[in-house]
C-alpha cells in the first residue's frame, strides 16, 4: 500500500539567498519539487521549490532519505523542529485531538513492566498516528526533569481536520494549475 507522505521535521533553516529550508526524514510517501504541502499541526500550506540531499539536488525524496527542502514564502517563525510535512492532497495531516497511548511502565502508579492503556488530550496540538498504520509517528516519550518517566505507542487518534490557517501565493497558484 502506498502511503501518503509524512516527513517530521528535525530542525529549520534560513539560509542566505535561499530562504527556509526545513530538515528532516521522510517517513513515508515521495517529496518532489514543485508539491504543494502542508506542515501540520501549524496549518502553512506552501510549495517545495527544491530538495536535496547532503547538497546534491534531487527529483524526488523517497523514504529513508534525510533531506533538505526549500519552500517558498514561508518564515523561519511559521514552521519548526516537531512539525510534519505532508502531502495537502494525498490524506492530509491532520490534528490530534486526543489518542489513546499505552504505556509501558514507569510512571509511579504502575509496577515496573506493567503497561497501561491511557486517554490523553495535550495541551498544544499534535501531529500523532497509530502505531500499526505509521510506527514512527506512532510513539511518545513522557519526561519530567530531563529524565523518561514512561514510553508510550498510539492506539488511536482523535483527529480533526487540520484546515489552513496560512496559504502561500505559490501554493494558491501551484492548486489552481493542477
Amino acid at each position: 500500500m502506498d502511503k501518503p507522505l509524512y516527513l517530521p521535521l528535525q530542525d529549520v533553516y534560513k539560509i542566505g539567498g535561499i530562504g527556509t529550508v526545513p530538515v528532516g526524514r521522510v517517513e513515508t510517501g515521495v517529496l518532489k519539487p514543485g508539491m504543494v504541502i502542508m506542515f501540520a499541526p501549524v496549518n502553512v500550506t506552501t510549495e517545495v521549490k527544491s530538495v536535496e540531499m547532503h547538497h546534491e539536488a534531487l527529483s524526488e525524496a523517497l523514504p529513508g532519505n534525510n533531506v533538505g527542502f526549500n519552500v517558498k514564502n514561508v518564515s523561519v517563525k511559521d514552521v519548526r523542529c516537531g512539525n510534519v510535512a505532508g502531502d495537502s492532497k494525498n490524506d492530509p495531516l491532520m490534528k490530534a485531538a486526543g489518542f489513546t497511548a499505552q504505556l509501558k511502565g514507569g510512571p509511579k502508579f504502575l509496577k515496573s513492566g506493567n503497561a497501561a492503556i491511557v486517554d490523553i488530550v495535550p495541551g498544544k496540538p499534535m501531529c500523532v498516528e497509530g502505531f500499526s498504520d505509521y510506527p514512527t509517528l506512532g510513539h511518545l516519550a513522557v519526561r519530567d526533569m530531563r529524565k523518561t518517566v514512561a514510553v508510550s505507542v498510539f492506539k488511536a487518534a482523535d483527529k480533526k481536520a487540520a484546515g489552513t490557517d496560512k496559504v502561500t501565493k505559490s501554493a494558491q497558484k501551484a492548486q489552481k494549475a493542477k
